[in-house]
């Protein structure tokens, strides 16, 4: 028995009763039905907490290790065994296309089963890139591109995707790696990139097909000077992909990390060792950074996605932890030396901080399946009404909700799931600890949270003229404006509260953004507003989620059986607990938004 633990009851409520997946089934083209999907949750959830799980700790203490002489990682054997547990049972083919090899599904089944794997092991999703790669390759490469990607997957082949550089971090638009055109239409790529994921995995894979954003000669500076080139471990057969000679792209190094030991992130070389390093032109057009952005947006919603999920699995194991440890007296009875000892959910202080881990976990799981249900046409119309085009921008805006607001309030949640272990939790005797390294990343890589807030308000709020934030604002309207039963009215009220707040952000960071038209240093208060405004946008969906769940248990209560009765009566209290102790935070980031000035910017760095 591992001790990763699943919520399958929880997805099977989001996607059935919140979101009526029974509908969307029936409106895409796929072959599952309700009963079916309701299955996969289960023996997905079995496998992951079981063979999948067994080897997180494992792999944690003794990781991959890296030969400069031969450039090979080597992977720990049981590590590999839980890859291929996962592989053999086809989860990593749910929701890929099928014409590759995958099978059809609506995004919402496709990521709630995600959440197993990324909960439970989680480097084992960014190996496992294949069948992502091979759709992409499908829908942009040229016809001997497209001919591999049907190969990509019945071969075993891997994929690892290569922005960043040593010297260049987070500013894409920097990178200098160069793309040398051949006569045969090949390319050979030079230089070097920097914490690349996966770039090698021993044994695992057949070959890997890495993504490389490499600038062309004489193309121009920034962005839209790079172009995206598919540069295999191996040369692959032009009918088959077999892999044939090696191709000039070597790791060169793999970094010692704080978290994540399991995922081998790689420094990578290109053109070393008397070898090119040929690469072929996605598509045969320079649309690097436009071509790239469907792994990046997959790579930005498995952070998120691993964030909450991780988050779920350790607040479970502390309510577990929870209601087995007996330590002290209940505090009502402190003055009686006769009274028992309870067990320490009795304490006041660990209900309030498990139920903080509870609405996160939950209101988290909700809002990400949410931005799901706005990757495919059929279920945005389902869920939020949205039709094809606006269905791309919500799903866009809730990208940076996702990926930034998930891994910092994970975080953060997850030192309260540590908490509730005591000492023990410090130990590595529990998970808790491991999974609190390995959580820090996901506010880091794929964009830190301070970018994804830029993107959100920038683009995504901005450029977009606010027409995806006026859809979720109308939706969330709708939910407020309704009349709510008497025991969700503390809910309703501190939504609709949030809800103002966050419009009222908005206005004022836009103002700030107008501006700056005739005082470029107003966009200062822009840059000093855009994380408190992501953080308490993401708190809204929160909040309005746990609403919505409510509203659905109060209905359900009536006629639960006895199981389900106490699942309810949490969803009802957690949604009002969470206006209470958790809504009013927005109503602080409106009045630091507010107060905004640009004393901090004009500090000299000396007064630091």
């Amino acid at each position: 028995m591992t001790l990763y633990r699943s919520n399958p009851r929880d997805l099977e409520f989001v996607l059935f009763d919140l979101f009526d997946l029974d509908e969307i089934l029936e409106r895409h083209e796929t072959e599952l039905d309700g009963e079916t999907v309701r299955t996969m949750l289960r023996e997905a959830s079995a496998l992951a907490e079981g063979p999948v799980a067994a080897s997180f700790a494992e792999s944690d203490r003794n990781p991959p290790t890296f030969d400069p002489a031969t450039h090979e990682v080597t992977m720990p054997p049981e590590y590999v065994t839980s890859v291929r547990a996962w592989q053999e049972g086809g989860w990593g083919l749910v929701g890929v296309d099928p014409s590759v090899g995958g099978v059809a599904a609506p995004r919402l089944v496709a990521w709630a089963i995600t959440e197993f794997l990324v909960g439970a092991n989680p480097s084992i999703f960014m190996y496992l890139s294949g069948p992502l790669f091979a759709e992409i390759m499908q829908e942009i490469g040229n016809e001997q591109q497209k001919k591999w990607a049907t190969h990509i997957i019945e071969r075993n082949h891997g994929a690892s995707m290569m922005l960043t550089e040593a010297e260049v971090g987070s500013d894409v638009g920097a990178v200098t790696t160069r793309a040398i055109e051949q006569p045969d239409g090949t390319w050979h790529i030079e230089g070097a990139k920097r914490f690349i994921t996966g770039a090698d995995s021993g044994e695992l894979f057949e070959n890997i097909w890495h993504q490389v954003l490499a600038r062309p000669v004489g193309a121009g500076p920034g962005t839209k000077g790079l172009s995206y080139f598919f540069v295999p471990k191996y040369l692959p057969d032009p009918e088959t992909a077999a892999p044939g000679e090696r191709n000039g792209v070597y790791v060169t190094g793999i970094e010692k990390k704080m978290g994540l030991a399991a995922s081998t992130t790689c420094e990578v070389s290109f053109g070393a060792h008397g070898h090119p390093a040929i690469g072929y032109l996605a598509g045969d057009v320079h649309l690097g950074i436009k071509q790239m952005f469907k792994t990046i947006e997959a790579a930005r919603m498995m952070v998120g996605t691993k964030a909450i999920a991780t988050l779920s699995t350790g607040y479970l194991n502390a309510l577990e932890f929870a209601r087995e440890r007996v330590q002290g007296g209940d505090m009502a009875r402190l003055a009686d030396p006769t009274a028992p000892k309870v067990t320490i959910i009795y304490h006041p202080d660990v209900r309030r901080s498990l139920l903080t881990q509870k609405a996160y976990a939950e209101g988290l799981r909700a809002v990400y399946l949410y931005a799901a249900a706005h990757q495919d046409v059929e279920a945005a119309e389902v869920v939020s009404g949205a039709g094809p085009e606006l269905a791309h921008t919500v799903n866009d805006l809730l990208l940076p909700i996702v990926k930034g607001v998930g891994s910092e309030r994970a975080y953060q949640c997850l030192a309260e799931s540590l908490q509730c272990f005591g000492g023990s939790g410090y130990l590595k005797d529990f998970p808790v600890e491991q999974y609190l390294r390995d959580a820090k990343i996901d506010s880091l890589y794929e964009g830190t949270t301070a970018i994804q807030a830029q993107d959100f308000f920038f683009r995504k709020i901005v450029r977009d003229g606010g027409s995806a934030l006026g859809h979720v604002a109308a939706r969330i309207h709708e939910s407020v404006d309704e009349p709510s039963p008497a025991e969700l009215e503390t809910a309703r009220t501190g939504v609709a509260t949030a809800l103002a707040d966050v419009e009222s952000m908005v206005g004022t960071l836009t103002a700030h953004l107008l501006a700056a038209q005739e005082d470029p240093e107003s966009l200062y208060l822009v840059g000093l507003g855009s994380v408190p405004l992501l953080l308490a946008v993401g708190d809204l969906m929160v909040g309005w989620m746990l609403l919505r769940s409510a509203r659905v248990a109060v209905d359900r209560l009536g006629d639960a059986r006895d199981d389900d009765e106490d699942f309810y009566t949490g969803k009802i209290t957690v949604a009002n607990f969470f206006a209470r102790a958790h809504l009013p935070q927005v109503s602080a980031a409106r009045a630091t938004i507010d107060a905004l000035d640009l004393d901090v910017t004009r500090m000299p760095e000396g007064a630091f």
